[in-house]
């Protein structure tokens, strides 16, 4: 997990490199009263050729459809949103750290409105281990939570904006209180939908499976990865609706994400999955994900993005 003490490092915020002590914001800000900001998350990982930070462009892209979509006006573009985290990464001489672009509304006034509001976007980049700690290579247990995923008639669930987890945190709260490390939300139809922070995946058969857009997930970018190094490999992959019952009848189950990479899930709702242990083929594709993110893989170096 991250390190408490960021003092020592700077941030990036509307264009100039700052102290992260001096990085603040006054308590009424509207994105902190609201949840309306706007975030990613991306890795940078220890290669042989340095600093490399995982798909920067298409996390960036990913950041700037949700400003869209929330219609929320940002005074940068791809290109400068990029050489802001390339920048931060090299000021703080990271070999390895977790990326948080975030824009918000820089207004303190009470009220929803946001119209004609100011925005601005700070990035930080800070040391980051496994999410799950030695769950990612030992294997979690699950919850499928009593709350559904947002959809579309809710809130936007393909935008990453601080509001919508809420509905993820609620999720977590309930699968720890029953001894699990991560829930399992389904959408209002009852599909299997995702994690708290977190894409699924289930082998069945030697194929792999996972949830389509239509189940409200967000496209995440490690799972767009998994997918593309699968048919690489020649796997089967297959986007559908995914019913509950077909979790715990699944051979292997694992989450997908920037901060989780890849994670064996050997339990769900008490039931043991395969046999109670990390499968061959999990394992199999959190080695080949290791080998792209640190630069081990020349077939997927342009994924890489050295800083």
């Amino acid at each position: 997990m991250a390190v408490n003490d960021n003092s020592n490092l700077v941030v990036w915020l509307d264009g100039k490199l700052v102290k992260w002590n001096d990085a603040k914001v006054p308590i009424l800000t509207h994105s902190l009263q609201y949840g309306s900001g706007i975030f990613e998350g991306m890795r940078a990982y220890d290669t042989p050729k340095g600093a490399a930070i995982f798909r920067l462009q298409d996390h960036v892209k990913r950041f700037l459809r949700s400003a869209k979509i929330y219609a929320m006006p940002l005074k940068f573009d791809q290109k400068q949103i990029e050489d802001a985290i390339v920048k931060t990464v090299k000021a703080n001489k990271l070999k390895s750290c977790y990326i948080r672009p975030f824009a918000f509304y820089d207004d303190q006034q009470i009220g929803l409105r946001t119209t004609g509001k100011k925005t601005s976007v700070f990035v930080a980049a800070l040391p980051f281990g496994a999410y799950f700690g030695k769950g990612r290579d030992t294997g979690i247990k699950c919850k499928t939570s009593t709350w559904h995923r947002i959809n579309s008639s809710i809130l936007p669930p393909g935008a990453k904006v601080s509001g919508n987890y809420i509905n993820s945190i609620m999720a977590k709260i309930e699968a720890e209180a029953s001894g699990a490390d991560e829930a399992i939300l389904c959408s209002v139809e009852g599909y299997v939908a995702e994690g708290s922070g977190e894409n699924i995946f289930l082998v069945q058969d030697n194929r792999l499976l996972t949830p389509p857009k239509d189940a409200d997930i967000l496209l995440g970018i490690t799972r767009d990865s998994i997918i593309k190094i699968a048919e690489n490999l020649g796997y089967a992959v297959e986007e559908r609706n995914i019913h509950k019952e077909e979790l715990y009848t699944a051979d292997e189950v694992f989450f997908t994400g920037t901060a989780a990479e890849v994670t064996p899930i050997v339990s769900i709702d008490g039931r043991h999955i395969g046999n109670g242990k990390p499968g061959p083929i999990t394992r199999m594709f959190a080695e080949k994900y290791s080998d792209v993110v640190n630069g081990r893989n020349e077939e997927f170096s342009g994924w890489l993005t050295y800083a």
